[in-house]
């Protein structure tokens, strides 16, 4: 690779609930230029809070505040806390071939130490990959016999001492072609077969 390319550290500390039963997984944040908060899933053109909205308040607009085009953040962390959902994403490090958020022009310089942030919230048994880019970099750090989970059929692991159910959902990014409120169907589901919702 020539030297134009920059290797970019991930700029957020890991959101990990002490009580987390879930790990949310995304690939990696993007370019800060796009950012409406300090938190992830920043880009105000991504559904995820719109996804959380709809299936936890029926309401897609909950976690925004609409009239600024930006989010509820303290809402949003306050929330995750309280419901035990954890978040991080897939790579640590990476290398944009492209100047912007695709995971399509994503090079994964280093995956995440997994096993450190899974020692970190003990009651975790679940894993959610929020798009394919993800889910393969999850799939780096599995067993070669773990079956890479589709969506709407999830798989079985075993890491880090303990087994695990690994989901791998629908993307919040706008470029998959489905509509936010089909993407809360599919979320719905796993949040209730997980017991929280």
């Amino acid at each position: 690779m020539s030297t134009e390319y920059q290797i970019e550290t991930h700029p957020l500390k890991p959101f990990l609930p002490k009580n987390a039963k879930l790990l949310m997984m995304g690939s990696f944040p993007p370019p800060k230029t796009r950012w409406k908060m300090d938190f992830y899933y920043p880009n105000y053109q991504n559904d995820m809070w719109k996804i959380f909205g709809l299936v936890f308040f029926q309401d897609k607009e909950h976690f925004l505040e609409v009239a600024n085009k930006k989010f509820k953040e303290q809402l949003i962390r306050d929330f995750l806390a309280e419901k035990g959902i954890a978040i991080f994403d897939t790579a640590y490090q990476i290398i944009r071939l492209k100047g912007n958020a695709s995971d399509k022009f994503l090079h994964i310089a280093k995956p995440t130490d997994l096993n450190k942030l899974l020692q970190q919230i003990p009651q975790c048994h679940s894993i959610m990959t929020t798009g394919d880019k993800a889910t393969d970099t999850l799939m780096l750090s599995m067993s070669a016999n773990t079956e890479k989970p589709q969506i709407g059929q999830p798989s079985k692991a075993y890491f880090a001492e303990r087994d695990l159910t690994l989901y791998r959902m629908p993307s919040s990014s706008r470029a998959y072609p489905l509509a936010v409120e089909k993407k809360a169907e599919a979320y719905s589901q796993l949040f209730k077969e997980i017991g929280l919702l």
